[in-house]
């Protein structure tokens, strides 16, 4: 699921017989629940909105969605063999990656 950039994943809980979803890209901890798919939306929808609402009444500014930004910790062996694979095939060291990455999903 996702609304102003925020996505969410479900599960079914057996038990409580209703639909649980978290938001899974900030670092805040936001949850929700429905009984049906319609509610469940609606939900997450109110959920979301409230957060950005407190966020602003609080000053607090809301974690944002990933901004596509983050570091990463390699050996500097792979390092050098990264960039000098990257230099060969003409493109840079972050289009690398980001190719390797996308092959994996």
């Amino acid at each position: 699921m996702n609304y102003k950039g925020y996505e969410a994943t479900v599960e079914f809980d057996d038990e409580d017989r209703l639909f649980v979803g978290r938001v899974i890209n900030t670092r805040d901890v936001i949850v929700f629940d429905g009984l049906s798919v319609d509610e469940l939306e609606q939900s997450f929808h109110t959920v979301i909105d409230e957060y950005l609402e407190d966020c602003k009444s609080l000053g607090k500014t809301p974690d944002k969605p990933f901004s596509g930004r983050f570091n990463l910790r390699i050996s500097s062996e792979l390092h050098r063999k990264a960039a000098i694979k990257a230099s060969k095939e003409g493109i840079s060291l972050n289009t690398l990656v980001e190719q390797a990455l996308l092959k994996m999903f």
